[in-house]
C-alpha cells in the first residue's frame, strides 16, 4: 500500500526518444486514489512523452517513478502492466482485422483464466460491445474504438489507467460520450492520469491538472480552477 492513498508518483524524470532529445526536463507529477489527473499545455510541450515514459516505454535519464509504493523505474511496460499500470495510447490502439471479442480476450494476457468473465463485464459495462462481438474492430466508428481500447485496458485489471489524447479526432458527441465514461469509470474507483486536447473539457472533469511546457512543469492545480483561470486559459487553452 502507497503512503497517503497516492497510486503514482514521477519524480524528476528526464528522458526522451534518445540520449541526445531529452524532451523531458525534471518532469513530476503525483496521481492519489480516486483522482482524474489531466496534463495539459502547448504542442511540443511533451505530454504524450510523458505518458509514453510513465509507462515504461521510453527509457529515462534521471528521475523516478513509484506505482502503488513500488519504485518501478527500471521496469518495462510490461512489468508496470503487472504492478497495475494500463495504457491505452492515442493510435493503433486496436486490432483492426480482429474481432470485438478477439480484441478482448488478447487483451487480458495477465489474467487468461479470467479473460471470459472480464469481457462479459466489459459487454455489461458498454452493451455495444456485446451487440458488436463478432464485428472487426475496424468497422466501428471512432467513439466505438476509443471505447474498446479503453475495455482493452481494463482487461489487466488494472489500479491505473494512462489515457493519451482519447477524444482526438472524435465528433463532439462522442468526445462527450468518452468523457462520460472516463468519469464512470473513476466513480468505480479507478485513478485515470490522461492527456488530453480537448483541455478545458478534460480539466472541468478531472480532480487536478498540470500543465507542461517544454517538458517542465509550469502549473499545478484544481483541475475546474485551471480551466477557468484566464492566464491558463489565454496560454495554453486558446483564449
Amino acid at each position: 500500500m502507497s503512503e497517503a492513498g497516492t497510486v503514482l508518483t514521477v519524480d524528476a524524470i528526464v528522458g526522451g526518444y534518445s540520449t541526445a532529445e531529452q524532451i523531458l526536463k525534471g518532469t513530476s507529477l503525483r496521481v492519489e486514489r480516486g483522482e482524474i489527473v489531466t496534463i495539459i499545455g502547448p504542442n511540443g510541450a511533451g505530454k504524450s512523452t510523458l505518458l509514453k515514459a510513465v509507462a515504461g516505454l521510453l527509457t529515462l535519464s534521471a528521475g523516478s517513478i513509484t506505482l502503488n509504493g513500488r519504485d518501478v523505474s527500471r521496469e518495462n511496460a510490461l512489468g508496470r502492466a503487472r504492478h497495475g499500470m494500463s495504457f491505452v495510447p492515442q493510435e493503433r490502439n486496436v486490432f483492426g482485422p480482429l474481432t470485438v471479442a478477439e480484441n478482448l480476450s488478447i487483451s487480458a494476457f495477465l489474467h487468461p483464466a479470467r479473460a471470459k468473465r472480464k469481457a462479459d463485464e466489459m459487454y455489461a459495462r458498454y452493451p455495444f460491445l456485446a451487440a458488436r462481438r463478432r464485428s472487426q474492430a475496424r468497422t466501428l466508428s471512432g467513439g466505438q474504438r476509443q471505447i474498446l481500447a479503453m475495455a482493452m485496458g481494463l482487461m489487466t485489471e488494472p489500479s491505473l489507467l494512462l489515457l493519451d489524447e482519447p477524444t482526438a479526432g472524435l465528433s463532439p458527441k462522442a468526445a462527450d460520450e468518452l468523457f462520460e465514461a472516463v468519469i464512470a469509470l473513476n466513480a468505480d474507483g479507478l485513478p485515470i492520469l490522461m492527456v488530453e486536447q480537448h483541455a478545458v473539457e478534460a480539466l472541468e472533469i478531472s480532480t487536478r491538472g498540470y500543465v507542461l511546457v517544454a517538458g517542465r512543469n509550469s502549473a499545478e492545480g484544481n483541475g475546474p480552477a485551471l480551466a477557468s483561470d484566464p492566464d491558463i486559459r489565454r496560454l495554453f487553452l486558446g483564449g
